[in-house]
């Protein structure tokens, strides 16, 4: 039940959370906790987060709100037909429609960059080029290229051509289980790998330090 009780599905938007049925706010609560404080760098910073509107009371969504704000994330809330959609679910016809937001008010919002979630192996002669960030649930095969505005996280092995913070953003990064790249660029710099690379049991990370890119190990 543990492992169920927050589902997370990406969207052009963000990622939307599902929560298991029956679940009290406490269990939810200290899933959303463990995910962030794990640093498994899913929850990538500046990345919208979106709950339903309706399946907590007021307090509960600051509460929700301000943790994912400590993280460096943004929590908005979705309507009903998001939120059954995010759960699979046919969404009940709306009782009455909700006056939306003035072009003025929106653009009152803090400026969100937004993740792009992959969940297959990139191959040969595909390529990811989005302003936002990147989330691969797969490996980057050789001759594969991401190219992403924000920062890029491969749950798999990456062999191919990453480029995080194309738009010029030095605080970029990228991570993989197994970082193996044919190139890795952030910003403007650009690092090639060896020619012969061992396989790493440890995730690694990719950075900017003292005007170079630095890789080193880390825990997911």
């Amino acid at each position: 039940m543990h492992d169920e009780i927050v589902k997370i599905k990406g969207g052009r938007k963000g990622l939307q959370l599902s929560f298991a049925e029956g679940a009290s706010f406490d269990d939810i609560w200290k899933h959303i906790e463990q995910k962030l404080e794990s640093g498994s760098g899913f929850f990538l910073r500046g990345t919208l987060v979106l709950v339903p509107r309706e399946r907590f009371l007021k307090e509960e969504l600051a509460r929700l709100q301000k943790l994912f704000h400590e993280h460096g994330l943004i929590c908005r809330t979705m309507g009903a037909e998001d939120a059954a959609a995010a759960e699979g679910k046919p969404a009940a016809p709306a009782a009455k429609k909700q006056k939306t937001a003035s072009p003025a008010a929106r653009k009152k919002d803090p400026q969100v960059q937004e993740m792009v979630v992959v969940n297959r192996t990139l191959r040969g002669g595909q390529e990811i080029r989005t302003a936002s960030s990147v989330l691969v649930c797969g490996n980057v095969n050789p001759g594969a290229q991401i190219i992403a505005g924000g920062s890029i996280d491969i749950r798999g092995t990456c062999r191919g051509l990453v480029h995080a913070g194309a738009s010029g953003d030095t605080d970029s990064f990228i991570i993989a289980d197994h970082l193996m790249p044919t190139q890795i660029r952030i910003a403007n710099l650009i690092a090639r790998s060896p020619d012969h690379m061992e396989m790493t049991e440890r995730a690694e990370r990719a950075s900017i330090k003292d005007g170079q890119i630095v890789i080193e190990p880390i825990e997911r």
